[in-house]
């Protein structure tokens, strides 16, 4: 779409692609995969999506949900083996989910500006799995009492990925790499080490002002995805999980549904709204519009489905490019 393409940033770095009734109505790559030798992205280039990643681990939870082997009502303290310390055994999975819970939260976006910042004492290169992570949260005090209110919590789906592995007996990416990725079709989706990255994922950069030049966030984020995020894919995938998502691939229409609803979240800030499992939730009068978004050094990620309009868009930079700026130009003229 011309009108489209002449309103987005001219200056945006990475992907996007906006698709109608299942069909591309506009799609783009611009920049760099690898600014050194000057590879440019492409359709087919895998890029981080930092906290993106909660929606798979949540459709992996409800999953085990819809089989009977796990509870919304079940508590920290029956399923996980593990010494929570002075974090409350009776959260439940439903609280995790919606971010309810009061956990420690090992990343408190309210009052920590940069994820690097947790690597200053504590090197990035030890997180390759879920429970690298303890040292980090598991000896702090509660947040809030469970249940008692919404705030954005990181180590609440950490907690539920080492859930998904203790009911599994299964690395959680392996789980969802069989149970979500294989059955949409995503092919070049996974959790991959930055030091064992495998071919066509793009490098994340970060601008250096005092050198007025880009590094990249090898230093900056986990060695490996964890089920806080940090998943490798490419556009085209994510439009196939939407896919299979909405048409029963993954849960069943009545799940889906209650994954796609408002759940938690008071919707003060009407540009980010409230939460359902895995997902946010816009309120846009008739239709509620459930998008997942990601941010990390580097990193920006915002896809989002209108169920009205059929409408579906993803956008990603491995610049940290303003996303959400581009996402308000297309709601612009699409919606």
């Amino acid at each position: 779409m011309f009108e489209l393409e002449n309103e987005l940033q001219k200056s945006f770095r990475g992907a996007e692609m906006v698709c109608r009734d299942g069909k591309v109505l506009f799609q783009r790559a611009t920049g760099y995969a690898d600014l050194a030798n000057q590879i440019p992205n492409t359709a087919e280039t895998k890029f981080a999506s930092a906290s993106a990643g909660k929606v798979f681990v949540a459709v992996g939870i409800l999953q085990l949900i819809e089989q009977g082997k796990l509870r919304f009502e079940d508590t920290l303290g029956s399923l996980l083996d593990l010494d929570l310390c002075r974090i409350d055994p009776l959260v439940t999975v439903e609280q995790l989910l919606i971010h309810t819970s009061g956990v420690p939260d090992y990343f408190d976006e309210s009052i920590m500006e940069e994820y690097e910042e947790l690597w200053v004492d504590f090197p990035n290169y030890r997180i390759r799995h879920n429970s690298d992570l303890l040292p980090l949260f598991i000896h702090k005090e509660m947040m809030y009492q469970r249940g008692e209110r919404f705030q954005y919590n990181n180590t609440g789906y950490v907690l539920l990925a080492m859930i998904l592995e203790k009911v599994t007996d299964m690395e959680f990416d392996s789980y969802l790499r069989g149970h979500v990725f294989d059955l949409c079709g995503m092919g070049d989706t996974g959790y991959y080490e930055l030091d064992r990255l495998p071919a066509k994922c793009a490098s994340s950069y970060i601008y250096d002002g005092a050198t007025d030049s880009y590094r990249t966030n090898i230093y900056s984020v986990d060695a490996k995805g964890t089920g806080a995020g940090g998943a490798f894919i490419t556009v085209p995938d994510i439009a196939r999980f939407w896919e299979g998502l909405l048409n029963g691939k993954l849960l069943s229409p009545g799940m889906v549904s209650r994954m796609l609803r408002r759940q938690s979240g008071e919707g003060a800030d009407a540009a980010e709204g409230y939460y359902g499992y895995g997902v946010w939730i816009l309120d846009r009068g008739e239709f509620d519009i459930p998008y997942f978004q990601g941010c990390d050094p580097g990193v920006s990620f915002l896809s989002e489905y209108h169920p009205g309009k059929n409408i579906l868009t993803v956008l990603v930079s491995n610049y940290g490019d303003n996303v959400w700026e581009e996402m308000r130009r297309i709601r612009e003229i699409m919606y």
